[in-house]
């Protein structure tokens, strides 16, 4: 993805709706749109601003946030201080692809955007998708990439997957695979001590070699 993602918060609390939008901001992958405190403000955001991914508060003063998400065409995360597991159940019921209890701590909405952005990244609209590739955008949305779900030789046949023909930088091989760069390097470094996968070094003008991947040739 080049183009940042836009986020919409949803939160009566000025204060609590500014504290989220400058961790969205902060994100390289996101663009944060003025936060709207009602759900009408919101409404007509999302039909003027066209975001990508909301950030939506359960409980509004003109309305019910979760049925709102529900009738949205837009990926959405509920954050909200209810902690009865019928408010959460309804919240996934209704379309929500997360809930987060608040207060947070900066960490846990800095990772839940960050899954999301690799979500997206597996799940782009502008192609198919294999069965295996939508298994992995959910465990990568659930969990941040690792699964308990998903065992450690399946994620390092994504990894072998998309090293594809060429020689590939562990960033470029994390965004093909949909996981972390640190989930990749781990992964390659493994491959690498088992013969699989060849490491080279490519030397720039500045600054230190970039180890590059590739796999080995029989």
């Amino acid at each position: 993805m080049t183009t940042p993602l836009r986020v919409l918060i949803v939160d009566d609390d000025f204060r609590v709706a500014g504290l989220h939008r400058e961790i969205v901001a902060d994100r390289p992958a996101y663009h944060a749109l003025e936060p709207a405190r009602t759900l009408a403000d919101a409404t007509a955001a999302v039909r003027a601003e066209r975001p990508d991914l909301l950030l939506v508060d359960a409980y509004l003063p003109d309305g019910d946030g979760i049925a709102w998400v529900r009738e949205t065409p837009v990926d959405a995360f509920v954050l909200s201080a209810a902690t009865d597991a019928a408010t959460v159940r309804r919240a996934l019921r209704s379309g929500a692809l997360g809930y987060l209890i608040k207060p947070f701590e900066r960490r846990a909405l800095v990772d839940t955007l960050d899954r999301y952005a690799r979500f997206r990244n597996v799940l782009d609209e502008q192609r198919t998708v294999s069965q295996d590739e939508i298994d992995r955008a959910m465990a990568i949305l659930r969990s941040g990439g690792d699964a308990p779900s998903v065992s450690r030789s399946a994620t390092e046949q994504v990894i072998l997957e998309a090293l594809g023909d060429g020689a590939s930088s562990a960033s470029e091989i994390a965004d093909r695979a949909g996981v972390s760069r640190a989930t990749a390097q781990r992964h390659l470094a493994a491959l690498a001590a088992r013969g699989i996968v060849d490491v080279r070094l490519r030397y720039g003008t500045t600054g230190r070699p970039e180890h590059r991947y590739a796999r080995r040739r029989a």
